[in-house]
């Protein structure tokens, strides 16, 4: 486990960018579009912060215990901060103490894309968006119940919105 954190932790020095900051020249950010996104890392990096990018697509990590989400309890939907998919409902999320926002349990099976990771010298399963395929964090098998598994995700590629706000957004769209 020590060494899965260890790995887990290459510094993140960046400043925190906010989901509208991230997301205002973004024209392929969407809550409700499930189309594939496929983009050159050349055209991600002119729409995504620096943060973002090194997550999403270098596949870096954040510093544990840095991300605002780690602790977080309020209630509403998690998104993949590169793209908007819907990855993870604030109800499957729990305490796990790794350092990093943990879920149970994907908000479909679509929404993330699984991929064996070898690197570090560790046999991991890498979590991917599913729309995107940008790098979310690894999943484990040592979660709670009902599944099992801990989704042990990178606070900085993930977006929120409060319950709230996603149900005027989706009324405001229909």
């Amino acid at each position: 486990m020590a060494l899965a954190l260890q790995s887990c932790s290459q510094a993140q020095t960046a400043k925190k960018v906010t989901m509208s900051e991230t997301n205002k020249n973004n024209p392929v950010y969407s809550n409700s579009d499930s189309a594939k996104v496929e983009l050159s890392n050349d055209e991600w990096k002119k729409i995504l912060s620096p943060e973002v990018f090194h997550i999403a697509r270098q596949k870096g990590t954040e510093r544990p215990f840095t991300s605002k989400f780690e602790t977080s309890k309020e209630v509403g939907t998690y998104f993949c901060a590169a793209c908007g998919n819907s990855l993870f409902k604030s109800d499957t999320k729990f305490e796990s103490g790794c350092g990093w926002p943990s879920f149970y349990e994907p908000i479909s099976k679509g929404s993330i894309i699984y991929t064996p990771d070898n690197s570090y010298g560790m046999s991991r399963t890498e979590v991917q968006c599913g729309r995107c395929k940008a790098h979310l964090g690894h999943v484990f098998d040592d979660g709670p119940p009902p599944t099992g598994l801990r989704y042990c995700i990178n606070g900085v590629i993930l977006d929120f919105k409060k319950a709230e706000e996603a149900k005027k957004n989706y009324e405001k769209n229909q």
